[in-house]
């Protein structure tokens, strides 16, 4: 048998799906509140505010005090020409769109540069779609879409999705029944990555039916 047929055999074994993670809740900055004359998490409102001078536009994403009424504008942008903004961006912004809103709420790069004490959470919904199809395989490929930042960690997603222990989990990474295609260190301790794939063996036949089912989400 030649090393291709080797190779088409062995990817006929396996079952390809693409999952993609959808963060849910925000991160949420620690600051100063005013009205409480304390330190609070300040939720993110979902809608942006713009502020013309002149020619020069102010952008800012509304947060609020969820024990009190105070407010908190987090820049997104200050004093910018208006014809050096995107029309798609003046566009989002103005009609508050929600995706491109999101965006922003969980850009951390530009929440930590107001604040180092920020509240994370692993809340996603994973949305599953098959890749491909084969009537026999033993191995299961997750192929990740993260289009957000997501905080959960891969040993939380997978144990989560396929009803398995944390230390189950843990116990397949050590005997590579679970691998990944990166090479870097504490895999399974990170949180997601975009474009990061995981090989699940599974090498019990009455394992496949709930694994097939969790893994393409029926």
């Amino acid at each position: 048998m030649s090393f291709l047929q080797e190779d088409q055999d062995e990817m006929s074994n396996v079952l390809k799906v693409e999952w993609t993670i959808i963060p849910q809740i925000p991160p949420q900055p620690w600051l100063d509140c005013n009205g409480c004359s304390s330190p609070r998490p300040f939720e993110c409102s979902g809608k942006a505010r713009l502020n013309a001078n002149g020619k020069k536009l102010d952008a800012w994403l509304i947060y609020g005090c969820p024990a009190c009424s105070k407010t908190w504008n987090r820049p997104i942008f200050e004093r910018r020409n208006i014809g050096d903004i995107d029309a798609k961006t003046l566009q989002a912004l103005q009609g508050n769109d929600p995706t491109w809103i999101s965006a922003q709420a969980f850009d951390l790069v530009a929440l930590r540069k107001k604040t180092q004490h920020i509240d994370e959470f692993d809340d996603v919904e994973v949305r599953k779609v098959v890749l491909g199809v084969t009537p026999v395989w033993s191995s299961v490929e997750i192929n990740m879409v993260v289009p957000m930042l997501a905080s959960i960690r891969v040993d939380k997603l997978i144990a989560s999705e396929f009803g398995l222990s944390r230390n189950r989990v843990r116990s397949l990474w050590a005997a590579s029944a679970l691998r990944s295609n990166t090479d870097r260190g504490n895999v399974l301790r990170r949180r997601v990555r975009h474009g990061s794939r995981l090989v699940l063996d599974v090498a019990d036949p009455s394992d496949q039916p709930s694994i097939e089912m969790a893994a393409c989400g029926r």
